[in-house]
């Protein structure tokens, strides 16, 4: 199966997801591809859509590894495993760190403007992107968003490599994933259209969407 684009595939991940209706979820698209996703799974499930601003904190000489993670209101979490196997110094994680929090709060102010994250705490979060490869992304969001306190955290792409899957099953308390191929070369190719959105598609999506200037919207079901 090919998705045309990440809204279709948000509708069909959507339709995996109506069980979501009654626990009024919130919907975190990660920035800037699970957005598009995360708008369209919203259609479908209701409740609260927000972003999920997080960074990375890649091992400065194999930037895939993730050694931490950090989010918005200085949250952060190490992983311990990784920073003793691979002997990164504490100062070299203050530079990363440095440098990934100035990202995030450019994109922090570009996208929340004066508007304050919709808060976790208490809420089934449901934690959006366009795939997963190596799942290294959704487990740092994983990570952050469970600092808040959730109720319960939900993740929901719409494809991803086994891999990546067993990986986020030990981190969320479940997962929805329509499409699992034998082999995942890349979640590009899933897609017709995979382009790199850019910020002001993402702040274009948001803004119908009802982010930011409704802060507890009523559900939106379409039929």
């Amino acid at each position: 199966m090919i998705y045309p684009d990440r809204v279709a595939a948000g509708r069909a991940l959507g339709g995996s997801l109506r069980h979501l209706r009654a626990a009024d979820p919130l919907v975190l698209g990660l920035p800037r591809g699970g957005v598009p996703v995360a708008v369209a799974v919203r259609d479908e499930v209701g409740g609260d859509l927000d972003v999920l601003l997080v960074r990375k904190l890649g091992v400065p000489w194999q930037p895939e590894l993730a050694m931490g993670a950090i989010g918005e209101d200085g949250a952060r979490v190490l992983n311990a495993d990784v920073v003793r196997h691979t002997g990164v110094t504490d100062a070299q994680i203050a530079e990363i760190e440095r440098t990934e929090r100035i990202e995030l709060e450019r994109r922090r102010t570009l996208l929340r403007a004066d508007s304050p994250p919709i808060p976790l705490a208490g809420r089934t979060v449901l934690i959006v992107d366009d795939g997963m490869a190596t799942g290294a992304t959704v487990a740092v969001a994983c990570a952050i968003a469970r600092l808040h306190e959730p109720h319960r955290v939900v993740v929901a792409v719409p494809v991803s490599s086994a891999e990546a899957l067993h990986r986020i099953r030990a981190l969320a308390d479940e997962v929805v994933c329509p499409m699992v191929p034998r082999a995942l070369g890349g979640v590009g190719g899933v897609y017709e259209d995979f382009h790199q959105l850019t910020d002001d598609e993402v702040m274009g999506l948001l803004r119908p969407a009802g982010r930011g200037d409704q802060r507890r919207s009523t559900p939106r079901y379409r039929r």
